[in-house]
């Protein structure tokens, strides 16, 4: 029986019906270089042919500014995969993406517990 929501892609028992590196063609490097905390949003623009459902479902999380992280956890899909579907999307011009800019260390004590803070606050 399919998960509420989640349509013919997942099964209560058996989890995901469709493997992952189906979802990508096999593919494991996606065309355009993208970070897990890349910003990805739709264009506006219609992508031409068929690209998948997964592609419509990663293009309707994109309406408004995502990270490749957070587009990953909602289409429950490895980042891998979900970095090749976003790039297919930059690829034929539906979604735009913009590089995290960092004005502070990455590794930075100061900015990982306020990461950590905020994800406590989620949970």
């Amino acid at each position: 029986m399919a998960a509420v929501g989640d349509g013919p892609w997942l099964d209560d028992a058996a989890g995901r019906l469709v493997r992952p590196f189906t979802v990508s063609n096999g593919r494991t490097r996606p065309t355009v270089a993208l970070d897990l905390m890349s910003q990805v949003m739709a264009t506006g623009a219609t992508p031409l042919g068929y690209l998948g459902p997964e592609h419509d479902q990663a293009l309707e999380l994109c309406r408004g500014p995502v990270s490749v992280a957070e587009a990953a956890a909602h289409l429950k899909l490895p980042a891998v995969v979900t970095k090749v579907l976003l790039s297919d999307l930059v690829d034929c011009g539906a979604l735009t993406t913009k590089s995290p800019e960092f004005h502070h260390n990455p590794t930075d004590r100061a900015l990982l517990e306020a990461v950590l803070d905020g994800l406590r606050r989620q949970l």
